[in-house]
């Protein structure tokens, strides 16, 4: 049985669900979860995030250091440019639940 198996059958450490309930937090931003959704696209740099999110390159950058802190999302850096793209799978998995919950009733 692997550690995701064996986590969801018996009840979770103190640890795990402060980082679990700290992952819900860093999504409670509205301005955070269009980032992540216009990130499921691609992988872009501040300027065409804040131009597709409507806020600005300041506020696109705010939420881009708390979403790489919680590892949500990683930059690569081309240049004086930093492009920015969702972390992993998993991120866009949880996005496209919350989306499809959210559409579905």
């Amino acid at each position: 049985m692997d550690k995701l198996q064996t986590a969801t059958k018996t009840a979770i450490d103190e640890l795990v669900a402060a980082q679990i309930a700290e992952l819900f937090s860093a999504l409670s931003d509205t301005s955070r979860i269009r980032i992540i959704a216009a990130l499921t696209d691609g992988e872009m740099n501040v300027s065409a995030l804040a131009e597709m999110v409507g806020i600005s390159e300041s506020a696109v950058s705010h939420h881009m250091r708390h979403l790489r802190q919680m590892r949500l999302v990683r930059g690569r850096k081309d240049g004086r440019y930093v492009f920015y793209s969702l972390d992993d799978d998993h991120i866009n998995d949880l996005f496209r639940c919350g989306l499809e919950h959210v559409l579905h009733g």
